[in-house]
């Protein structure tokens, strides 16, 4: 099983559609779940949070929502994408290609803080744990190069606790960039980094 992260700041891009017929593709041959960015939805918490200066818990849950909204999207631009709900006592199939739908009961993880220390990077780290993926890929508009994490994490390309996600368990993580659709799932060292 595969984890891809498509970032939010693909909303509004091409790319977006490539990516999921890439995916849909791919997904014939290994089951692929997309956790979604939080997009123009998140950038939309974080202006609300701004203007009425309301508390990081409550953002948290709002940006989630916002993941949320990004993953209904996703699945209704591709047809082969169902909704995935992740329950950590009841684990149904998983179809072969779907997005997550980060729903309330995640709020509960004592483990995830509730706040932008952890945006959709951690939380699909986190979900790559939770099911034990063999990898996770994050999709994102960078330029950056680094392979470390630290260095990934001060560019802001990463979110802050993904360091700490990650030592607790690592999982084999590439970062593309969005535009190299073609490269995905290959050792392409030009166009993928690797962690």
């Amino acid at each position: 099983m595969l984890v891809v992260k498509l970032g939010g700041s693909l909303y509004n891009t091409k790319e977006l559609k490539a990516w999921l017929t890439v995916l849909a593709s791919y997904a014939e041959q290994q089951t692929i779940i997309i956790v979604p960015g939080g997009g123009p939805f998140a950038d939309q918490v974080r202006t609300a949070q701004l203007l009425h200066q309301f508390d990081d818990h409550h953002a948290h849950h709002m940006a989630l929502l916002a993941m949320a909204q990004f993953a209904l999207l996703i699945s209704g631009l591709e047809p082969q994408c169902q909704l995935y709900y992740y329950d950590k006592t009841n684990q149904p199939s998983i179809p072969s290609l779907s997005v997550w739908l980060p729903e309330q009961s995640i709020l509960a993880y004592s483990e995830i803080s509730q706040d932008w220390s952890v945006t959709s990077d951690s939380l699909a780290l986190w979900l790559s744990q939770q099911l034990d993926a063999e990898q996770l890929t994050l999709v994102k508009r960078c330029p950056q190069k680094s392979q470390l994490i630290a260095e990934l994490v001060q560019a802001q390309i990463l979110d802050a606790s993904f360091e700490q996600f990650y030592r607790q368990q690592a999982i084999k993580t590439d970062i593309i960039h969005y535009q190299n659709y073609a490269a995905f799932n290959n050792d392409n060292q030009n166009t993928v980094i690797h962690l």
